[in-house]
């Protein structure tokens, strides 16, 4: 329990952070902090009614959660969407990395140690395709977008093929979560190919 604690701490505090350091050159700080408020709220929301109602749709009702969060501070503050969406994905990233380490470090789960590792490559992605993506030359709008929306399609794909090949593996949500895995994945691929063609 007490491992639990600590690393859910450090996984806010490191969020909160990251939240910050991507938004605080175009906000302020009250209006970032509000929106991670909403984002975390939701996300705690949606966890708190899956473990009451649906423990294995934990994922699914959290990331609607912070979903629903982080478009009231959108809407709420005029916040562009883009790149409120990237904050809130970089620091996403360390949330459910947290819970897969815990669940490996705690259980010894094999499944869980490869999903750490996967969370971990999707970070380190995430930040080299941040800094490179606008010299690519087929990346013609050079718009912010392209890292959320390229690590999100990736992720949702990697999840989609996994929930195929092993339906019942922890942390997923049996035959429904290939097909709304596949859905993010296919609507991630398709805004950024439209966001690629648009002019700058």
């Amino acid at each position: 329990m007490l491992i639990k604690i600590v690393l859910s701490i450090l996984s806010v505090y490191v969020f909160l952070y990251l939240f910050w350091q991507r938004l605080k050159e175009d906000y302020a700080r009250n209006q970032i902090f509000t929106t991670s408020f909403y984002l975390l709220f939701g996300m705690a929301l949606g966890y708190m009614l899956a473990r009451s109602f649906a423990h294995a749709w934990w994922f699914w009702l959290s990331l609607a959660g912070s979903i629903l969060g982080i478009v009231i501070g959108i809407l709420r503050f005029k916040l562009r969407v883009f790149e409120t969406f990237e904050a809130g994905l970089l620091g996403g990233l360390v949330f459910l990395g947290t819970v897969y380490l815990y669940d490996w470090v705690i259980y010894i789960k094999l499944s869980s140690a490869v999903g750490f590792v996967i969370i971990l490559a999707l970070f380190v992605l995430f930040l080299i395709l941040d800094k490179h993506y606008k010299r690519f030359t087929w990346y013609k709008s050079g718009k912010v977008g392209f890292t959320g929306l390229s690590i999100t399609g990736i992720f949702f794909l990697i999840r989609t093929l996994v929930a195929l090949k092993y339906p019942n593996v922890l942390f997923f949500a049996g035959s429904y979560d290939s097909l709304i895995s596949g859905t993010l994945a296919f609507i991630s691929f398709l805004i950024l190919f439209n966001l690629s063609r648009k002019t700058a």
